[in-house]
């Protein structure tokens, strides 16, 4: 077989495969929709400045929120802020706050922040992330999709801990992928110094977002702070902007995938639902509980994994806590 045989097969098949995909993500769309108000509540999302991020605090705004876009980029987070307002005729309630999720140090600066400029809050969002970069060291010697994949969602959760439950009954939300499922977690190396490739450093962060998830559910148990963790569905987002070849592959998402505002549908209705207002460390995607399926990696439920993560997790925190203190 000669290799353009090969290739034009290849192309086909993968042909096949987003246009299945398309087709599942059309028989399965389902916007939330709710006259849930949330006059008086305050929510805070990261990454809010595109991609679900934006169309998930826009929703929030309209429904009477207080929202803060906790963003890396200061510029783009002001140009969403001002398309929300412009959304809301300007009468919504809407911050730009900075938030570098791949340094620890801007984390405790934004939770500190946040302490002395909020009363409360009732729903964070962690949806920021990374996919397929090359591998990078932070100066707190973290790697940089490690950090702001996992250990920044987990300090910032942490951190932020006492505010929810004050605020209590509250919300976490974890935005995680389908492909946890091609993830593997080895909690004596959290950041790939053994063996390092972006792709599948983004597939084992999304299953550390999951474990993360179930363990701090079962650390919340009693308190009135509920979470649980997003699959979003195959979106056209921001996200594949590491990917090789992004300039050739960014035009066809909107072809197969879904739109961003389509992907936040299930962030709002974990954020916002009464039938999640209980939620302990659920997977959720396309609006529904996809628990114990083929959609999540059997090690999400292995309870020894998320205790041995979340230690572990707490150990790197506190080297960076250490070397922001010299």
């Amino acid at each position: 077989m000669d290799l353009i045989s090969i290739f034009c097969g290849f192309c086909l098949f993968v042909g096949i495969v987003l246009t299945a995909v398309k087709l599942y993500e059309v028989s399965i769309k389902k916007p939330f929709v709710s006259e849930i108000k949330l006059h008086g509540k305050t929510a805070i999302v990261t990454g809010a400045n595109t991609g679900l991020g934006y169309w998930t605090a826009l929703d929030l705004a309209k429904r009477g929120a207080r929202v803060i876009l906790a963003c890396r980029n200061l510029q783009k987070a002001e140009e969403a802020k001002k398309k929300i307002l412009k959304e809301l005729s300007d009468r919504g309630d809407v911050v730009v706050s900075h938030l570098d999720l791949s340094s620890m140090q801007s984390v405790r600066q934004f939770a500190r922040e946040t302490y002395e400029q909020e009363s409360r809050l009732d729903i964070l969002i962690n949806n920021a992330a990374v996919s397929s970069m090359p591998k990078t060291i932070t100066e707190e010697g973290l790697e940089f999709t490690y950090a702001t994949n996992h250990v920044a969602p987990f300090l910032l959760t942490d951190l932020l801990l006492d505010l929810l439950k004050k605020s209590a009954p509250s919300r976490i939300v974890n935005l995680t992928s389908i492909m946890n499922t091609f993830g593997k977690v080895d909690v004596g190396d959290l950041q790939g110094k053994k063996d390092y490739d972006g792709f599948s450093s983004y597939c084992n962060t999304k299953l550390m977002n999951i474990l993360f998830t179930k363990e701090l559910a079962r650390r919340l148990e009693g308190t009135g702070v509920s979470t649980c963790c997003v699959h979003p569905g195959a979106a056209g987002t921001e996200i594949f902007r590491g990917l090789w070849g992004n300039q050739l592959f960014t035009p066809f998402l909107s072809l197969f995938f879904k739109t961003p505002r389509d992907g936040a549908q299930t962030t709002l209705y974990a954020a916002v639902s009464e039938e999640m207002r209980n939620a302990r460390g659920e997977y959720l995607s396309d609006s529904q509980v996809y628990d114990h399926t083929w959609w999540i990696s059997g090690s999400a439920y292995d309870q020894g994994l998320c205790k041995k993560l979340w230690e572990a997790t707490e150990a790197i925190i506190a080297t960076t806590d250490l070397s922001s203190s010299n």
